[in-house]
């Protein structure tokens, strides 16, 4: 494919980042206008995201350029008449590129490409668990069953003197090897307690107490049903790798014109079932040493994934009580415990906080998984969970080690959309997303104080000038703008 640099033939740029509808839909409308486009990923390649920013005063994207004439983002490309269209394309066709040149890595672009998609891929080693085929033959014997213990049923359980016997009799363990085994099986997540004692250790447990396999989960978590038989994989390095993955999938079946994502055809590609293989692995993740950073950028990405996971396999939530049992039962198993949608949000990157339309806390205090929780509400994680419906912020992949300046940014982006935040100098109000009236006690808890979060979270813009100016001039109105909960998704 030829290459051209700055100074070559005329092109349209668009900084755009990879699964974002909003630059589909923006590059749909440029490729029906017969001219070169360059295509710039900021995801990929971070470094321009304050060059482009200073040039165009803007953090969201697509930003476009025709030649090097500023147009903005994709709304302001649908407002041009059909004369200043026909203009620009003229221009392009017929007039080089000159002036400064516009950022890009390595000063040039190969003609409709977008930088990054092409890169090679890293891929997850999985070393094999010394343990797993160990559980392999356990799945294969006829151990486990369904106990009855009182009234109650225990599905594919089995006891403690039943593995022993098992390991003792069919694998030709002795008793002091048996029990390490069974320490071990649970030590590493592979059985947990069904019923007993779930403080006690393998040796110390009666010889009536039931367990079942981790990946037997009760409760339909989407990561269940096979065994996670990698080695543990570092957190970290698992959610943004998963996060790739489907961000990969949702961008290749976004449609054309980046209105709707065919979630059928997620479910077929190939790439979904290597995605759900490596889902498999969350179930015996170690996250108990994970740092602030490392819990924040873990639990978005996952969050982000799972949504999507979820509307592949149980479908899009289209009311009020379809979306309350969505993010409230679709789960993944994360490291021997169950998280749903809420668990993940309210639980843990709200410091356990009552989400809405939810009369208690998500994790008592003798819930395991109360370890996981941030210590303190992390407010910008709203702008950075994505829910799968047209109103909700772009999604990203987030990393530990830059996680505080991503959310920074994605809270700018969000609030540069006039559907997120609207300031009517003349009326002295302010209208802003729900999110904010739903989760006010996160900002603050008063208008006075939502809207000092606001001002101090706005990027320097003429919106900014506008919010000072009203609050300067006394108490401003606070009034909330209507959301999007139609769902992105087409059959």
């Amino acid at each position: 494919m030829e290459e051209f640099k700055n100074s070559d033939k005329g092109r349209v740029t668009i900084y755009s980042i990879q699964g974002c509808p909003h630059c589909m839909q923006a590059k749909a409308i440029v490729k029906r206008l017969g001219v070169p486009i360059c295509v710039v990923d900021l995801n990929e390649h971070p470094e321009l995201q304050l060059p482009v920013q200073k040039l165009t005063g803007r953090i969201t994207v697509p930003q476009i350029f025709f030649n090097n004439q500023y147009i903005g983002g994709h709304e302001k490309l649908q407002k041009l008449s059909p004369q200043e269209l026909e203009k620009l394309v003229k221009m392009v066709k017929e007039e080089p590129l000159t002036g400064p040149a516009l950022p890009l890595p390595d000063g040039k672009q190969s003609q409709d490409a977008t930088l990054g998609a092409n890169r090679d891929e890293k891929q997850i080693a999985c070393e094999k668990d010394d343990m797993a085929d160990t559980v392999a033959q356990l799945k294969d014997g006829n151990l486990i069953g369904t106990q009855r213990k009182g009234l109650t049923l225990y599905k594919k359980s089995f006891s403690k003197d039943q593995l022993l016997a098992w390991l003792e009799i069919d694998k030709g363990k002795d008793r002091s090897q048996a029990l390490n085994i069974g320490q071990g099986l649970l030590l590493k997540k592979y059985m947990v307690v069904a019923r007993g004692e779930l403080d006690d250790t393998f040796e110390a447990a009666s010889g009536d107490t039931l367990y079942r396999l981790l990946e037997d989960d009760p409760h339909s978590a989407l990561n269940a049903g096979q065994t996670a038989s990698c080695a543990p994989i570092k957190a970290a390095e698992l959610s943004s790798h998963l996060r790739e993955l489907i961000l990969k999938l949702f961008s290749e079946h976004l449609s054309g014109d980046g209105k709707s994502v065919d979630y059928n055809g997620m479910s077929a590609n190939p790439e979904f079932q290597r995605y759900t293989d490596l889902a498999i692995q969350l179930q015996r993740v170690e996250l108990l040493s994970l740092s602030r950073e490392e819990t924040l950028a873990f639990f978005i990405n996952i969050y982000n994934a799972l949504v999507i996971h979820g509307y592949i396999r149980v479908g899009a939530p289209t009311n009020f009580w379809q979306r309350y049992r969505f993010f409230n039962y679709v789960s993944y198993l994360i490291g021997g415990e169950v998280f749903t949608l809420q668990d993940i949000e309210n639980g843990v990157l709200r410091a356990n906080r009552k989400g809405v339309a939810q009369l208690r806390r998500p994790f008592s205090k003798t819930d395991p998984r109360l370890q996981l929780a941030l210590k303190d509400v992390e407010p910008l994680i709203h702008f950075a969970l994505n829910c799968g419906a047209k109103g909700c912020p772009p999604i990203k992949t987030y990393t530990p080690q830059n996680i505080d300046k991503q959310l920074r940014t994605a809270a700018e982006g969000f609030l540069e959309n006039d559907d997120a935040c609207v300031v009517d100098s003349g009326k002295k109000e302010v209208r802003l997303s729900q999110i904010f009236k739903w989760y006010k006690v996160d900002f603050g808890g008063t208008d006075e104080n939502l809207l000092q979060w606001v001002l101090k979270h706005m990027s320097d813009s003429p919106k900014k000038i506008s919010l000072k100016g009203v609050l300067a001039d006394g108490k401003a109105k606070v009034s909330y703008l209507p959301y999007d909960w139609s769902s992105n998704g087409r059959h």
